[in-house]
């Protein structure tokens, strides 16, 4: 199937405690792609951001140092990794410290700019990256790859989101972290760089009532669906 999918790009946008990572490197494994999680790119340049002591809500000091921070993404959906002038950073960046800091960060015209490029870079077959790839953020098909041969944005009810989310989380309060996820959204849909929309030509898919076993197969199938017309 890999060979079959060559360079292809699903491009997979939504809110967040949608659902999006498990989806994609559930699809990725199984389809034999690269996967990229470009949530995680900008948490790690948050952490960098929290770690020189730079303040976040300063959106001028934070354009200031957005260059020094060298990141690396791992493609691998079995393992994937993000590492910040070589130090693994994968369980910081999912700190409370960054959850709270990373949307006044990727706000930041500067720091979208710049790991736009990085996220083109990784995702173009030209990049001596071999292999199609498997992208989740929240502007990947209106933005950093709007040529994507599969677009899907995800979505859930605010309470079910919550609730994944606070499991994920070791057991979070669930009403405190529908309240932090809302106001993501919030955030997310209402900057003026990038905003969260649903991309033209995605496929709007609600998860609320799906298992992830669910949804990774309605996206295979949809992926399986974009090579109809090649065969």
């Amino acid at each position: 199937m890999a060979d079959e999918l060559g360079s292809i790009v699903v491009a997979v946008d939504g809110t967040s405690g949608s659902g999006k990572s498990s989806t994609c490197r559930g699809v990725a494994e199984r389809l034999g792609l690269r996967y990229l999680d470009t949530g995680a790119m900008f948490r790690a340049m948050t952490w960098w951001m929290l770690e020189q002591g730079v303040d976040v809500h300063d959106a001028a000091a934070v354009a200031a140092r957005v260059d020094e921070p060298v990141l690396a993404s791992g493609t691998d959906p079995t393992g994937p990794t993000i590492a910040v002038d070589g130090v693994d950073v994968s369980a910081p960046i999912r700190t409370d410290d960054v959850n709270r800091a990373v949307s006044p960060v990727s706000t930041v015209p500067e720091v979208r700019a710049r790991l736009l490029d990085l996220q083109r870079q990784i995702i173009a077959p030209t990049g001596g990256h071999a292999g199609g790839i498997v992208v989740e953020g929240r502007d990947i098909g209106s933005v950093v790859w709007p040529q994507a041969e599969v677009k899907v944005y995800l979505t859930a009810d605010p309470a079910a989101r919550a609730a994944r989310r606070a499991l994920e989380e070791g057991g979070s309060d669930v009403a405190d972290t529908e309240a932090v996820l809302r106001e993501r959204d919030r955030i997310d849909s209402g900057r003026a760089t990038a905003p969260l929309v649903q991309a033209d030509g995605a496929v709007h898919l609600d998860t609320t009532h799906h298992t992830l076993d669910e949804v990774i197969g309605l996206l295979v199938a949809l992926v399986e669906q974009s090579l109809e017309p090649a065969r």
